[in-house]
């Protein structure tokens, strides 16, 4: 299909144009313009690669059909950087910042201080606060976020309220930021929960909602496909395939034991199930209600994290049954959503922005070439060049996929000694899975992030001093550093390339094949509401707004 471009005079009088106050309530203009949107919404489906709008688009009939028809679809769409992990995407997006600046580079990185990992979200500052009671534990913010989110705006500047909701608390808080009116996500010991940094108590109408309708009402179901089995492609068997515990490689899928007690394993399942995406929904809808969204003075956020593709994902791998299945149930899920929005909030008075944190691989027993490169691997290549220089010890301390943290002072020695530091490089080069090895020195200049070497780009674009590895490793296509069936955080197309669609008042309907990153999704989002918004990494999408939002 060819792009659908307006012109871009008119794309730019909304750009151009002065943003009203966050705390104006908007009102038709003498000219018939039509009030701006009081609600922002931000859907983003974890693991979802771009190509999923493609290869499975004909089992489409909800949201994902509507916004594909009804939005503009960004269909190059993909993220510029090295790291594409959960914590950085759901960052980025929340932001319109690359991690560069804000600073959440991985899902956790080594403390070098405390001398152990650091979970992007951990704040010891804080407590865990639970709706089901019983869960007590660390809390977890946004300390780590540099940079302001979109929602952050809303709320400091003026009267917006914000509501950020998933299974992963680094997706909700990447989306939110420092603040939020209902923040919740679900703890993986089997309650949802939030931090003393978001609320002192839990959220009335949360819980309620959560009392009435417990996960445990789950329990005992069977997860089925949603379609004929010839419906989907390729084997429900796919080699490779490594089964959550307690499940086999092929449908049906028990969601934990009929007659049985909600226990760690029933959670694990649930959480791996279309259960998971469709309670979230419902959750969504219920904070429309019982918030009176994008009816209050200012503008509001909305932002949901769909987890259980990403959990699903790396069992199965992209080409499974599984996947595919969620995806259709996911489709309803999310037209249910934007229905419940028609009706509550009103089509004109809401936009809405779906994007992913990034994609995945292919199995590798699934492609030709690929293959499985450990980390014990990769620790004994460093440690085998520096023992004969250094002498006998243990120079790999840490690796956090990528990034490879190296003992206390070894990154030191490497600088003062050329002949151990090319012997380390060159080892980890001889790997069959590493295509390229940087030291972190190498990665800290400006101009490396817009440089000419696409390698050393998305490496630099990924990095922050302090808590990125001594060493950065960048795989060879198809090869995984992991254990699980399959994974993502790598700057190869299958992983850095996501959907990006618009939806509501002021987009201009159709598909783009010009460049785009969700960092972009920010900045034009506060452009179709008509918000302020400072902007840093991203740009307003503007060749997909028009001049005036639509009430249609």
């Amino acid at each position: 299909m060819k792009p659908c471009l307006r012109s871009a005079a008119a794309a730019l009088l909304l750009v151009l144009a002065p943003a009203r106050p966050f705390a104006q309530q908007p009102a038709r203009s003498a000219q018939g313009e039509a009030p701006a949107p009081t609600l922002i919404v931000v859907l983003v489906v974890d693991q979802m690669r771009a190509d999923y709008l493609e290869r499975y688009s004909s089992r489409f009939t909800g949201g994902l059909r509507r916004l594909m028809e009804e939005g503009a679809w960004f269909r190059r769409a993909a993220y510029p950087y090295l790291n594409t992990v959960t914590c950085a995407g759901h960052s980025t997006i929340g932001t319109g910042a690359l991690p560069y600046r804000h600073g959440m580079i991985l899902n956790a990185w080594y403390d070098r201080a405390a001398g152990k990992p650091l979970e992007c979200t951990d704040d010891d500052r804080e407590r865990e606060i639970s709706y089901s009671g019983g869960l007590t534990g660390v809390g977890e913010s946004g300390r780590f976020l540099l940079v302001p989110t979109l929602a952050d705006q809303l709320r400091e500047r003026a009267k917006g309220r914000v509501v950020s909701l998933s299974i992963k608390a680094r997706s909700a808080i990447g989306m939110a930021g420092q603040k939020a009116d209902a923040l919740l996500w679900f703890d993986e010991r089997g309650a949802w929960a939030t931090s003393s940094s978001y609320a002192k108590a839990p959220v009335p109408f949360l819980q309620r909602f959560i009392d009435q309708h417990p996960v445990s009402a789950d329990l005992g179901k069977t997860w089925e496909r949603t379609l004929d089995a010839a419906a989907y492609r390729n084997a429900d068997d796919g080699v490779g395939e490594r089964a959550p515990s307690g499940w086999t490689r092929t449908f049906p899928h028990a969601i934990g034991t009929p007659g049985g007690k909600p226990d760690a394993a029933f959670y694990a399942q649930w959480t791996r199930s279309p259960y998971a995406d469709e309670y979230l929904g419902r959750l969504a809808a219920e904070s429309i209600d019982a918030m009176s969204l994008g009816k209050g003075a200012g503008t509001d956020f909305l932002g949901v994290s769909f987890s259980s593709l990403d959990y699903v994902g790396h069992a199965f791998g992209p080409n499974s049954h599984e996947v595919q299945d969620m995806l259709v149930r996911l489709d309803l899920t999310i037209g249910r959503l934007i229905e419940h929005l028609d009706t509550k909030v009103g089509r004109g008075h809401y936009v809405l922005g779906l994007s992913s944190d990034h994609g995945v691989a292919d199995l590798p027993e699934q492609v030709n070439g690929g293959g499985r490169q450990s980390s014990v691997d990769v620790a004994g290549a460093i440690d085998a060049a520096l023992q004969p220089i250094f002498g006998p010890g243990r120079y790999a301390l840490y690796a956090a996929y990528t990034d490879i943290y190296l003992a206390p002072g070894v990154r030191d020695s490497l600088k003062a000694n050329p002949r151990a530091a090319a012997a380390v490089l060159a080892a980890l080069r001889k790997l069959p899975g590493i295509l390229q090895v940087f030291q972190a020195d190498e990665l800290s200049a400006a101009a490396l992030r817009t440089g000419a070497d696409p390698l050393k780009r998305a490496a630099a674009l990924s990095y922050y001093a302090g808590r990125s590895g001594d060493l950065i490793l960048v795989p060879r296509e198809n090869w995984l550093l992991s254990s699980s069936a399959t994974t993502h955080g790598t700057q190869h197309a299958y992983d850095q390339r996501v959907p990006l669609i618009l939806f509501g008042p002021g987009v201009a309907k159709g598909t783009f094949d010009t460049g785009a990153t969700p960092a972009d999704l920010a900045p034009t989002l506060a452009a179709l509401a008509r918000v302020a918004f400072k902007a840093t990494d991203g740009r307003v999408l503007s060749e997909a707004v028009t001049s005036a939002a639509s009430t249609k």
